[in-house]
């Protein structure tokens, strides 16, 4: 029987093997486009833009740098990059996940080590930075939810947690098109790689 093909053609020229990814086969250009077209929420935020994985992203990345202003500069890179596998298999949300399964997480870690070893970061994260970048995560979905995803922050502070107020003000989510997210997070991106 034919293999189902497993490869996605990138705007860069490369082909991405989802089932074995190669560093080589990733460029930031590709994960910028990608994430700044990928909404969150599935779309259902208010604005004339959706708000894109790249945008939250950058949030995550400004909170965990927040939270840590002593953290070297690889882990704010890793705080960037923590949904970068998004840019081919999409951002699904969690009850959406929790449904499909273990393949979307096997798929995921897969991408994620391959993207690290490209900017040169370690394949696997440290537990504990992990958990960091997930903290910085939680507030931002919180900061996403009462801004523009029509929750309550009653609502909000069930689900993700109530966050510290000082971070929870760390800034005011702006919808933007998504050219200009994508050239923001390249920007963020190459600024961070230039000074590991």
């Amino acid at each position: 029987m034919k293999q189902p093909r497993a490869w996605q053609r990138m705007l860069s020229g490369r082909r991405l093997d989802l089932l074995d990814p190669t560093p080589m086969d990733i460029e930031i250009e590709d994960i910028a486009h990608g994430l700044a077209f990928v909404a969150r929420w599935n779309g259902q935020t208010m604005g004339d833009y959706a708000y894109s994985v790249a945008e939250h992203s950058l949030l995550v990345e400004k909170i965990y740098t927040a939270m840590n202003p002593k953290t070297p500069v690889k882990w704010q890179l890793a705080a960037l990059l923590h949904d970068a596998p998004e840019y081919v298999i999409g951002d699904m949300i969690s009850p959406v996940k929790a449904a499909v399964g273990p393949g979307y997480e096997t798929l995921d870690e897969r991408l994620m080590a391959a993207i690290h070893i490209r900017f040169g970061l370690p394949a696997q994260v440290p537990v504990a930075i992990k958990k960091q970048i997930k903290k910085a995560d939680k507030i931002s979905a919180w900061m996403e939810a009462i801004q523009i995803a029509g929750f309550t922050q009653a609502e909000a502070d069930k689900i993700f947690g109530k966050p510290d107020p000082n971070l929870a003000k760390l800034a005011q989510i702006r919808l933007r098109a998504p050219i200009e997210v994508r050239k923001d997070f390249t920007a963020r991106h190459n600024e961070l790689l230039g000074q590991l």
